[in-house]
Order: C-alpha cells, then structure tokens, then sequence
C-alpha cells in the first residue's frame, strides 16, 4: 500500500501509557486498570485497550496513502484521504469491546485459549469519519443496498496489519452489506478519535468502526474494501470468534457449523472494586459499566451486596446532568455504554454482584459454566467481587 507499511519487527513501537496491565508484548495487548474506566464517560486515548496481531504499521506518506474499493461493482476505485475527508464527517460515541473481554474469569472453570483479558477489554469513545455508507456510494452502491447487481452482499475490510494466524498475510473481517449501506447502522471509516487523529494503536491513519459488535470486526489500519458474495474467509471470521457449546473441545471442533459472532450480548462489570478487597465496614460506592450490542439500551443493572440473594437497582448515567433512557436516542448514546453506580452499608464480608437487562430483556446469565467456550469469549455471566472486612485495633 502506497504511503503505509507494515514493519516485519516490533522496533518501532508506539508509546504506551505505563498503567497499562500488559497481557502480551508482541504483539502489544494490554488493558488499564478497571478504575480508570469508570472515572470519565469517554473513555481517554492512552487508557483505551488495545488489541493487536502483529507490529504497529506506520504512515510514511500520508498524501500517497489510498484504500482501494474493488470486488463484485462496476468500477474498482482508489479513495485517498481527501475524498474521506470531503464527504460529511459524523461523529459517534461508540464502545468497542473485545470479544474476549472477562475471559480469564472464564478460564477459572476450565482453561481456554486466548490473550487472558481481565474486566477492560473495552473503552468508550468518540469517533469522528465518513460513513462507509457514503463511502460506497463513490463507488456506485446506493444506500440500504442488500446485493449489488453483480451479486455482492458482503463488505470485506483488509488491514495492511500482518498476523501470524493468517500465515504472514493480512487480518481481513467483513459485515453485510445491507448494515454497511444502512445510514442508522453509523458503520464508519473512522480518522479520529476523541477529536484527535486516529494514534497509531487505534487505526491511523483510517480504521473502520462497527459499532454494536464485537471489536474484531472493527479493522485497523485500511488497505482495501472488497464487494463480496459470500462472508470474508479469513482467519478471524471463520476459525476464531464463534461460541461453541461447553461440550466442544479441540478434538471435535467444526468450525463450519457456527456463524461469525457479531453482535456482543449484554454485558456489566464492578470496575470500583478489585476481585479481592480488604475494607473497612461501612459505607461504599460501587461503580462498574454496563453495555449491549446492537444499539440495545441499558434497561437496569442491578446490584446485589449479599452474593444475589437480594437486589437493589443502580442509577444509570451517560452524561452528567443528562437522565438516561434506554433507546431514546435524543437523550442517550445507542452504541455506547452506561455506566451505573449504586451505595451500599458493609457490615460483613460478603460478595458483591452485578448484572444487567438490555432493552430486549436479555439478561446475563448467572453462571459461567453454562457459556463456558474453548475460546473464552463472551464472558457476560454476572460480575462477581469479594469484600473482605477489616477491623481497626484500638
């Protein structure tokens, strides 16, 4: 790709925040403390996780720099940034989330595979591009279309990013096409971030943002849109990110019988608390967020402080001074996440936990044994912590 490269070594890193909780080095992934998530609404740049595949590609020429939109359409056609940047900029607040988000919990019951994130494999933020739905149109397909005359139905996303899964080739994922000409959907080609350029983590200097879907499906670093007949074949659509039933293991396996997971279920967790704490009794705030795929609302979270024997409802907010509703767009954020707060009198050790109801009514389950999966992904069983008293010596 003309303008951008993608290194064959990790020499040439970008900066990261040093509170980040590293969970591999190369390639870079890594979370921040689950505290520093529910200290703003949007979600700050440095404290965002990140999720990589192999070493940070770099832009040696901005101005040279094309994605190439090809496939199953009349005309392929090379879209620079000044064409991006030409067509109305949208903003969206929007939270990415990993699929794998929660999954060391997960591994607790039985051991899995994958980058062992804890509680913030996810952030919230406010992305600024074209929407891919007007992208297309530059290259002929109309709004909401479902097929394109030449039997297209799908939107394959090609990263200049190289990844050992694909054997040195590139990490590719795709969505339909009917949600990536859909203007509602707010699928983006996405060159800021926070009001900022894109960093070098994130995408720069162009990413896609799907919002409402697992983080997987959100390429980084373009090189090429593709109009496809059937789902993008690579790697992380079709032999990584599906969920298996608990009785699936490595030795009977079919990958074929799953589809590519998109949409995330809903999911909470108690970010104010570590798993273990040492407290003293008395009075304390939990904070935690709660979030749903699809552009389903937060309907309730609810807090227990006795293991779940006995519930309280958290206050949910987004922006201060502003009530939430779930899915009432003029006063909420439909991709983005709440956040929830609840106070509570500790007179006893106990267990504290959370969990949440989307506006489908879908509800975590209580259990991880019951999602348990050999991938550990989509760990959304409730969010349990311990509280342990301490007692001051006179």
């Amino acid at each position: 790709m003309p303008g951008l490269i993608a290194p064959s070594d990790y020499s040439r890193e970008p900066p990261r925040h040093p509170c980040l909780k590293i969970n591999a080095k190369e390639p870079f992934n890594a979370e921040p403390p689950r505290a520093a998530l529910v200290a703003s609404y949007v979600t700050p740049v440095d404290y965002f996780y990140k999720r990589n595949h192999g070493p940070i590609p770099i832009v040696e020429d901005i101005e040279r720099y094309s994605v190439i939109i090809t496939g199953l359409i009349d005309n392929s056609k090379d879209i620079f940034m000044k064409d991006i940047w030409s067509l109305p900029k949208h903003t969206v607040t929007a939270t990415l989330q990993c699929a794998g988000n929660r999954r060391t919990a997960m591994s607790k019951t039985r051991k899995v595979r994958g980058v062992g994130w804890d509680v913030s494999a996810l952030g919230n933020a406010v992305w600024g591009g074209a929407k891919l739905a007007d992208v297309l149109e530059l290259v002929g397909i109309p709004k909401l279309t479902k097929s394109t005359p030449s039997g297209g139905k799908h939107v394959e996303f090609v990263s200049i990013d190289k990844c050992k899964e694909e054997n040195g080739g590139p990490y590719k994922a795709s969505i339909p096409l009917i949600q990536a000409t859909n203007p509602e959907a707010d699928v983006l080609l996405a060159y800021e971030m926070n009001g900022e350029p894109l960093n070098r983590d994130h995408g720069y200097p162009l990413r896609v943002v799907v919002p409402g879907v697992i983080g997987a499906r959100s390429v980084k670093w373009l090189d090429s849109i593709n109009i496809i007949a059937e789902e993008c074949q690579g790697f992380f659509m079709q032999k990584d990110y599906k969920m298996f039933p608990p009785t699936v293991d490595w030795d009977n396996i079919n990958w074929s019988t799953r589809k590519p997971q998109m949409d995330f279920p809903v999911q909470s967790a108690i970010c104010s608390l570590e798993d273990v704490n040492h407290i003293k009794p008395g009075k304390i705030t939990i904070k935690g967020y709660a979030v749903s795929g699809g552009g389903r609302g937060i309907e309730r979270v609810d807090v227990s402080i006795d293991g779940g024997k006995t519930w309280v409802e958290a206050l949910r907010y987004q922006k201060p001074g502003v009530p939430y509703i779930a899915d009432i767009e003029a006063n909420s954020d439909k991709w983005a996440w709440v956040l929830f707060e609840a106070e509570a009198e500790i007179c006893q050790s106990t267990e504290i936990v959370a969990k949440a109801v989307d506006s489908a009514a879908n509800i975590q389950p209580e259990n991880v044994e019951v999602i348990w999966n050999l991938r550990g992904i989509l760990n959304t069983s409730w969010h349990r912590v311990d509280v342990r008293l301490t007692h001051s010596s006179m």
